[in-house]
Protein backbone atom coordinates (compact mmCIF):
# COMPACT_ATOMS: atom_id res chain seq x y z
CA UNK A 1 0.00 0.00 0.00
CA UNK A 2 1.15 3.56 -0.68
CA UNK A 3 0.67 5.86 2.30
CA UNK A 4 1.38 9.52 2.95
CA UNK A 5 3.95 9.88 5.71
CA UNK A 6 2.98 11.14 9.18
CA UNK A 7 4.54 14.58 8.71
CA UNK A 8 2.57 15.14 5.48
CA UNK A 9 -0.66 14.05 7.19
CA UNK A 10 -0.10 16.54 10.02
CA UNK A 11 0.47 19.34 7.48
CA UNK A 12 -2.71 18.39 5.68
CA UNK A 13 -4.72 18.56 8.91
CA UNK A 14 -3.45 22.10 9.51
CA UNK A 15 -4.28 23.33 6.02
CA UNK A 16 -6.43 21.29 3.63
CA UNK A 17 -5.59 23.62 0.73
CA UNK A 18 -1.80 23.16 1.03
CA UNK A 19 0.02 20.97 -1.45
CA UNK A 20 2.34 18.44 0.16
CA UNK A 21 3.96 15.36 -1.23
CA UNK A 22 5.75 12.22 -0.11
CA UNK A 23 7.61 9.43 -1.85
CA UNK A 24 6.74 5.84 -1.03
CA UNK A 25 7.93 2.74 -2.93
CA UNK A 26 9.20 4.96 -5.75
CA UNK A 27 5.85 6.71 -6.26
CA UNK A 28 5.17 10.34 -5.47
CA UNK A 29 1.88 11.13 -3.76
CA UNK A 30 0.70 14.72 -4.21
CA UNK A 31 -2.17 16.44 -2.40
CA UNK A 32 -4.10 19.18 -4.17
CA UNK A 33 -6.88 20.66 -2.06
CA UNK A 34 -8.87 17.74 -0.63
CA UNK A 35 -7.67 15.27 -3.28
CA UNK A 36 -4.51 13.20 -3.36
CA UNK A 37 -3.10 11.56 -6.47
CA UNK A 38 -0.19 9.36 -7.43
CA UNK A 39 2.37 10.63 -9.94
CA UNK A 40 3.85 7.91 -12.17
CA UNK A 41 6.55 8.67 -14.73
CA UNK A 42 7.44 6.77 -17.91
CA UNK A 43 10.88 8.02 -18.90
CA UNK A 44 13.42 6.93 -21.52
CA UNK A 45 13.08 3.43 -22.98
CA UNK A 46 10.49 1.00 -21.65
CA UNK A 47 12.41 -2.06 -20.50
CA UNK A 48 10.64 -5.37 -20.84
CA UNK A 49 11.86 -8.95 -20.90
CA UNK A 50 15.51 -8.07 -21.54
CA UNK A 51 17.82 -5.88 -19.48
CA UNK A 52 19.16 -2.91 -21.44
CA UNK A 53 22.74 -1.58 -21.14
CA UNK A 54 23.42 0.60 -18.11
CA UNK A 55 23.98 3.74 -20.21
CA UNK A 56 20.33 3.60 -21.37
CA UNK A 57 17.74 5.68 -19.55
CA UNK A 58 14.97 3.16 -18.85
CA UNK A 59 11.64 2.60 -17.17
CA UNK A 60 11.22 -1.01 -16.00
CA UNK A 61 7.68 -2.26 -16.45
CA UNK A 62 7.97 -4.64 -13.49
CA UNK A 63 8.55 -1.56 -11.31
CA UNK A 64 5.50 0.29 -12.62
CA UNK A 65 3.07 -2.61 -12.30
CA UNK A 66 3.01 -2.62 -8.46
CA UNK A 67 2.86 1.20 -8.44
CA UNK A 68 -0.27 1.20 -10.58
CA UNK A 69 -1.88 -1.57 -8.53
CA UNK A 70 -0.99 0.23 -5.26
CA UNK A 71 -2.40 3.54 -6.52
CA UNK A 72 -5.62 1.78 -7.48
CA UNK A 73 -5.99 -0.03 -4.15
CA UNK A 74 -4.77 2.62 -1.71
CA UNK A 75 -7.34 4.65 0.21
CA UNK A 76 -4.81 7.50 0.25
CA UNK A 77 -5.00 8.16 -3.51
CA UNK A 78 -7.96 9.49 -5.48
CA UNK A 79 -6.40 9.39 -8.94
CA UNK A 80 -3.26 8.92 -11.04
CA UNK A 81 -1.24 11.41 -13.09
CA UNK A 82 1.01 9.73 -15.66
CA UNK A 83 3.82 11.87 -17.11
CA UNK A 84 5.52 10.51 -20.22
CA UNK A 85 8.74 11.33 -22.03
CA UNK A 86 9.59 8.02 -23.68
CA UNK A 87 11.13 6.78 -26.91
CA UNK A 88 9.06 3.59 -26.66
CA UNK A 89 10.62 0.18 -26.12
CA UNK A 90 9.38 -3.34 -25.44
CA UNK A 91 6.01 -3.68 -27.17
CA UNK A 92 4.49 -6.33 -24.89
CA UNK A 93 5.64 -4.52 -21.75
CA UNK A 94 4.31 -1.17 -22.95
CA UNK A 95 0.98 -2.66 -23.98
CA UNK A 96 0.71 -4.48 -20.63
CA UNK A 97 1.16 -1.17 -18.78
CA UNK A 98 -1.39 0.50 -21.06
CA UNK A 99 -3.94 -2.25 -20.33
CA UNK A 100 -3.33 -1.84 -16.59
CA UNK A 101 -3.94 1.92 -16.74
CA UNK A 102 -7.04 1.45 -18.88
CA UNK A 103 -8.42 -0.96 -16.28
CA UNK A 104 -8.04 1.38 -13.29
CA UNK A 105 -11.30 2.60 -11.75
CA UNK A 106 -9.76 5.75 -10.29
CA UNK A 107 -9.40 8.75 -12.64
CA UNK A 108 -6.24 8.71 -14.77
CA UNK A 109 -4.79 11.67 -16.66
CA UNK A 110 -1.72 11.41 -18.89
CA UNK A 111 0.56 14.26 -19.93
CA UNK A 112 3.14 13.88 -22.70
CA UNK A 113 6.20 16.10 -22.23
CA UNK A 114 9.01 15.86 -24.76
CA UNK A 115 7.68 12.81 -26.54
CA UNK A 116 5.65 9.59 -26.37
CA UNK A 117 6.93 7.58 -29.30
CA UNK A 118 6.05 4.12 -30.57
CA UNK A 119 4.51 2.02 -27.75
CA UNK A 120 4.38 5.20 -25.65
CA UNK A 121 1.31 6.21 -27.66
CA UNK A 122 -0.98 3.48 -26.24
CA UNK A 123 0.28 4.39 -22.76
CA UNK A 124 -0.73 8.02 -23.26
CA UNK A 125 -4.06 7.12 -24.85
CA UNK A 126 -4.97 4.70 -22.04
CA UNK A 127 -5.83 7.54 -19.65
CA UNK A 128 -9.35 8.89 -19.10
CA UNK A 129 -8.04 12.24 -20.34
CA UNK A 130 -4.87 12.29 -22.46
CA UNK A 131 -2.94 15.56 -22.70
CA UNK A 132 0.15 16.66 -24.58
CA UNK A 133 2.48 19.63 -24.37
CA UNK A 134 2.46 21.83 -27.45
CA UNK A 135 6.18 21.20 -28.04
CA UNK A 136 5.96 17.41 -27.57
CA UNK A 137 6.04 14.88 -30.41
CA UNK A 138 4.63 11.41 -31.07
CA UNK A 139 6.12 8.98 -33.60
CA UNK A 140 3.71 6.45 -35.10
CA UNK A 141 5.47 3.57 -36.88
CA UNK A 142 5.06 -0.18 -37.57
CA UNK A 143 6.12 -2.85 -35.10
CA UNK A 144 9.81 -3.70 -35.37
CA UNK A 145 11.83 -6.68 -34.22
CA UNK A 146 15.48 -7.14 -33.27
CA UNK A 147 17.71 -10.18 -33.43
CA UNK A 148 17.20 -13.43 -35.32
CA UNK A 149 14.05 -13.57 -37.46
CA UNK A 150 13.04 -16.57 -39.55
CA UNK A 151 12.08 -15.63 -43.10
CA UNK A 152 8.79 -17.45 -42.82
CA UNK A 153 5.17 -16.39 -43.18
CA UNK A 154 4.50 -17.24 -39.54
CA UNK A 155 7.09 -14.68 -38.37
CA UNK A 156 5.41 -11.87 -40.26
CA UNK A 157 1.96 -13.03 -39.19
CA UNK A 158 3.00 -12.70 -35.54
CA UNK A 159 4.26 -9.15 -36.13
CA UNK A 160 1.09 -8.27 -38.03
CA UNK A 161 -1.14 -9.64 -35.27
CA UNK A 162 0.79 -7.71 -32.61
CA UNK A 163 0.49 -4.55 -34.69
CA UNK A 164 -3.26 -5.08 -35.02
CA UNK A 165 -3.60 -5.43 -31.25
CA UNK A 166 -1.85 -2.09 -30.80
CA UNK A 167 -4.11 -0.45 -33.39
CA UNK A 168 -7.21 -1.92 -31.74
CA UNK A 169 -6.14 -0.65 -28.32
CA UNK A 170 -5.23 2.86 -29.47
CA UNK A 171 -8.39 3.29 -31.53
CA UNK A 172 -10.47 1.95 -28.64
CA UNK A 173 -9.09 4.62 -26.31
CA UNK A 174 -8.92 7.61 -28.66
CA UNK A 175 -10.83 9.30 -31.47
CA UNK A 176 -8.63 8.18 -34.37
CA UNK A 177 -9.90 5.54 -36.80
CA UNK A 178 -8.04 2.31 -37.51
CA UNK A 179 -7.68 3.27 -41.17
CA UNK A 180 -6.12 6.64 -40.36
CA UNK A 181 -3.81 5.15 -37.74
CA UNK A 182 -2.53 2.61 -40.28
CA UNK A 183 -1.96 5.41 -42.80
CA UNK A 184 0.19 7.29 -40.30
CA UNK A 185 1.98 4.11 -39.31
CA UNK A 186 2.82 3.04 -42.87
CA UNK A 187 3.66 6.48 -44.24
CA UNK A 188 6.83 6.14 -46.34
CA UNK A 189 7.37 9.82 -47.11
CA UNK A 190 8.05 11.35 -43.69
CA UNK A 191 11.06 9.50 -42.22
CA UNK A 192 14.31 9.07 -44.13
CA UNK A 193 15.22 5.56 -42.93
CA UNK A 194 11.90 4.26 -41.67
CA UNK A 195 8.15 4.20 -42.19
CA UNK A 196 5.87 6.26 -40.00
CA UNK A 197 4.81 9.77 -39.05
CA UNK A 198 6.01 12.28 -36.47
CA UNK A 199 3.19 14.36 -34.97
CA UNK A 200 3.54 17.52 -32.91
CA UNK A 201 1.23 18.19 -29.97
CA UNK A 202 -1.37 20.09 -32.00
CA UNK A 203 -1.35 17.49 -34.79
CA UNK A 204 -1.72 14.61 -32.33
CA UNK A 205 -4.89 16.25 -31.02
CA UNK A 206 -6.20 17.04 -34.50
CA UNK A 207 -5.68 13.41 -35.54
CA UNK A 208 -7.64 12.28 -32.48
CA UNK A 209 -4.79 10.37 -30.84
CA UNK A 210 -4.86 12.53 -27.70
CA UNK A 211 -7.51 14.81 -26.21
CA UNK A 212 -5.98 18.24 -25.60
CA UNK A 213 -2.85 20.37 -25.69
CA UNK A 214 -2.14 21.31 -22.08
CA UNK A 215 0.39 22.32 -19.44
CA UNK A 216 1.14 20.62 -16.13
CA UNK A 217 -1.21 22.92 -14.21
CA UNK A 218 -4.00 22.19 -16.67
CA UNK A 219 -3.34 18.45 -16.33
CA UNK A 220 -3.67 18.70 -12.55
CA UNK A 221 -6.89 20.69 -12.94
CA UNK A 222 -8.30 18.03 -15.29
CA UNK A 223 -7.47 15.30 -12.80
CA UNK A 224 -9.05 17.21 -9.92
CA UNK A 225 -12.23 17.67 -11.97
CA UNK A 226 -12.41 13.94 -12.68
CA UNK A 227 -11.80 13.11 -9.01
CA UNK A 228 -14.61 15.42 -7.89
CA UNK A 229 -16.98 13.91 -10.48
CA UNK A 230 -16.17 10.36 -9.38
CA UNK A 231 -16.73 11.22 -5.73
CA UNK A 232 -20.15 12.68 -6.58
CA UNK A 233 -21.10 9.51 -8.44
Amino acid sequence: MILLNEESEKNEEKNDDSRTDSVQDGMTIVRAGRSAFAVITVIGQIEGHYKLPQDNKTTCYEHLIPMIVAAECSDKTDGILVILNTVGGDVEAGLALAELLAGVKKPVVSLVLGGAHSIGIPLAAAADVSLVAKSATLTVHPVRTNGLTLAAKQSFDILHDMQERIIEFVCGHSRITAQRFRELMLNSGALTTDMGTVLGGDDAVKEGLLDKVATLSEAIDELEKLIIMRKRD
